[in-house]
């Protein structure tokens, strides 16, 4: 059997640390089951596509500056209406989400995961975060989250130490997926 290559992060980085932390928290969920929801990026691509093209038009159109004012006026606020639509999009949609599941096979809930993470610059404190796609829908639990140093799950030459970081991502998944108890 083939050994898997340890994963090592420049530890000096956190930009580093939390793409390997969040790259291995999307293994852990996806090998439970969950299967990515990529609607919303798919959506942010045509809109970024959208934009391109209009700066593409705006650039190469055959007229020259002065018979063309009109044209680039209408480019500059399309443009400008676009990348609008994108930021809106990755501010109230997307936050620091990391991965959007649709609901497990088999599932009787009819929402997927919405899962986020936080690692703040000169911080070696890693949140993540559980919740609900649809917070709204009716089989939404409450959200869950988990609040460690990367120190216990990195060694001291940068390596991510799999079975712990595994081990917590997991429990906080059973945390979230467990049946909340009802009150008599």
């Amino acid at each position: 059997m083939a050994s898997k290559a340890a994963k090592k992060a420049n530890l000096l980085d956190h930009h580093s640390i939390k793409h390997i932390l969040d790259e291995s928290v999307s293994e852990i969920v996806t090998s439970r089951g969950y299967v990515e929801d990529v609607r919303l990026s798919n959506v942010r691509l045509l809109v970024g596509t959208i934009i391109i093209v209009i700066a593409l038009f705006a650039q190469f159109y055959k007229k020259k500056f002065p018979e063309n004012r009109e044209f680039l006026i209408a480019c500059i606020i399309l443009y400008i209406v676009f990348n609008g639509m994108l930021q809106l999009i990755i501010y109230t949609k997307e936050k620091n989400a990391i991965l959007f599941t649709y609901p497990p096979a088999g599932s009787f809930t009819s929402t997927g995961l919405e899962v986020s993470s936080k690692l703040p610059r000169f911080s070696d404190i890693y949140t993540l975060n559980i919740a609900s796609a649809d917070p709204k829908s009716v089989s939404a639990n409450e959200p869950v989250h988990l609040t460690k140093s990367v120190t216990e799950w990195f060694t001291k030459e940068g390596v991510l130490v799999e079975g712990r970081f595994w081990k917590d991502v997991e429990a906080l998944i059973d945390q979230y997926t467990k049946e909340p108890k009802k009150n008599k």
